[in-house]
């Protein structure tokens, strides 16, 4: 590991590498995380209908993937797009996960809503615009289910850290970090995928 990084992320001593824990497994059923084998998570942004959740869970799981996602929260930019179906879209994401088979990840977006969500989902969603909610990091750190973190918009892979290391102190080791892109000069696109923090992130953390 380079020196820089090993002192620049040695304080997060839950989450950096070390000799004795160099790769956390995320298993979720037959689904191992983090192993050899590539897992893909794949579905809609949001639950619409069921008609729209059952297609997609079996499209998707044609195509190979393991991992529904399908939005049933959803913290939109504008006060006028949709919101999401919110308990709704849980039990349709639900009856797509036992008619397909398929795992469930979604959204969570208030410590309030932890204890429901974790009764339908196999994963747990922390947004990019969540990373910094700590009230909420504790809460699915007591949840007893695996949990995805997305990085914030504006968070250096520090910042990141520093969430997964409130989750992991709270108890919960199971945690998948996700780089969902930053905001940089760049106006095509609303976010710019950062491919090099992947690179730090294997390099740094066993997560």
């Amino acid at each position: 590991m380079d020196s820089h990084w090993n002192g620049t992320f040695s304080r997060f001593d839950k989450v950096v590498k070390t000799p004795a824990c160099s790769r956390t497994i995320v298993e979720i059923g037959d689904i191992r995380i983090g192993g050899s084998e590539f897992v893909v998570m794949a579905g809609p942004c949001s639950v619409e209908n069921e008609q729209q959740i059952i297609q997609t869970a079996e499209i998707v799981r044609s195509a190979g993937a393991k991992i529904l996602r399908g939005g049933a929260y959803k913290p939109r930019s504008s006060p006028y797009a949709f919101q999401g179906l919110g308990h709704d879209a849980l039990k349709l994401l639900k009856k797509a996960s036992e008619k397909t088979g398929l795992a469930i990840v979604t959204e969570v977006m208030s410590e309030l809503d932890v204890p429901l969500v974790a009764e339908y989902a196999d994963i747990m969603q922390i947004g990019a615009r969540s990373m910094d909610n700590y009230s909420l990091l504790e809460a699915v750190g007591r949840c007893g289910r695996p949990v995805l973190l997305k990085r914030g918009l504006c968070a250096k892979i520090e910042d990141l850290l520093q969430s997964a290391q409130i989750i992991i102190e709270n108890g919960n080791p199971d945690v998948i970090l996700c780089e969902r892109g930053i905001r940089t000069f760049e106006t095509a696109t609303r976010n710019t995928f950062d491919v090099t923090a992947v690179a730090v992130l294997n390099a740094v953390s066993h997560l």
